[in-house]
């Protein structure tokens, strides 16, 4: 029964005190990773890790809401799954794994989609915006991409999940779902749950100012793996030559030229006031090569280390696999307490 193995929230409190919040983060195997993907989000993970309890998975499952070449999937998977370790994510502080490899999570959002009203799936900016762009094509698991993106999170009882502005509203979605799923079945006497909760209410974790990465080609909007121009971003795996081709600071009017200063400042290191002084009697024409410099050294070493991984994949595979099977403990306890609580039988109750 839930009410033997799902934890009170005073219990749960005096846990918590004692032991690292866990974050649960992901990126699509659709694209290149780009610099914004690096500095805006992989990068912060690295940094975290010995602060958090880390699972970071390829959402594979998301990459199949528009269109996809199945051919390109799986290498695309091992392609990211690479560059986050190649970025410094360890897998000795932190569980890396591919999002279908562990079947709870498409089990969970079906569960969930039982729970949710229709009403808040139908306010969901992003989906409206990209069921523009696929038209006649578009497919129900678009519109429901952010219920599989709520059974991302509330299977492994995260606390914190990394999340910019544009996935704000899906990450209030997934803290609705667990409350509402929460007062429906964990609380009324006839509930095997009851008194007990199932679900956590997962908080953000802002990034730090300046990791925030435009486009190249238009500096009020972020850079995206889905531009169609190839020119709006640097890809962590560009070639020198290709970085090279691609300066007042904080003017409203020249966002690209703050973007670029932005971006020198994040593969630096150096302060804004060092980078002001070193660059003051430049023109663009001369900023643009120490920029492009800056960038080549910076990912010069992550770019070398993926090529080592994606030739020799033993080791990644099995780092994805260890991942894997960790994850599965945790979100398989998750399901079944989501389960129990529902009023399912389970296989144990017919033995």
């Amino acid at each position: 029964m839930c009410t033997a193995t799902t934890v009170d929230s005073t219990d749960e409190q005096k846990q918590e005190s004692s032991v690292r919040k866990r974050v649960l983060s992901g990126v699509q195997p659709t694209g290149n990773l780009h610099l914004g993907n690096y500095l805006g989000a992989i990068r912060q993970w690295v940094k975290n890790q010995d602060e958090y309890e880390n699972y970071f998975c390829v959402v594979d499952l998301h990459a199949i809401t528009a269109p996809h070449v199945p051919s390109e999937l799986q290498k695309s998977s091992l392609d990211i799954a690479a560059l986050y370790l190649a970025s410094g994510i360890d897998p000795a502080k932190s569980k890396v794994f591919i999002q279908s490899h562990v079947p709870a999570h498409a089990e969970l959002c079906w569960l969930l989609n039982c729970v949710t009203p229709m009403n808040w799936m139908e306010k969901m900016i992003q989906y409206k915006e990209k069921a523009k762009k696929q038209g006649e094509s578009v497919s129900i698991g678009l519109f429901d991409y952010p219920i599989l993106m709520a059974a991302d999170i509330l299977l492994y009882q995260a606390q914190l999940v990394p999340v910019g502005e544009d996935q704000r509203q899906h990450l209030e979605l997934a803290r609705d779902i667990a409350r509402r799923f929460n007062d429906q079945y964990c609380k009324k006497k006839s509930m095997p749950a009851k008194g007990r909760r199932v679900f956590r209410e997962p908080e953000a974790l802002i990034v730090k100012e300046g990791a925030r990465v435009m486009s190249l080609q238009d500096g009020t909007s972020k850079m995206s793996k889905s531009d169609p121009s190839d020119l709006s971003r640097i890809n962590l795996l560009d070639p020198p030559e290709v970085i090279g081709g691609r300066i007042e600071w904080d003017n409203p009017e020249r966002p690209e030229c703050t973007n670029l200063l932005n971006i020198y400042q994040s593969v630096t290191g150096k302060s804004k006031e060092d980078i002001l002084s070193e660059v003051q009697h430049m023109q663009w024409g001369q900023f643009k090569p120490l920029l492009s410099e800056a960038v080549i050294a910076h990912l010069a070493p992550i770019q070398v280390k993926y090529k080592d991984l994606m030739e020799d994949q033993t080791y990644l595979k099995q780092v994805l696999l260890d991942g894997a099977n960790s994850a599965d403990l945790i979100a398989g306890q998750t399901l079944s307490w989501t389960k129990n609580a529902m009023g399912f039988t389970s296989k144990s109750d017919l033995m």
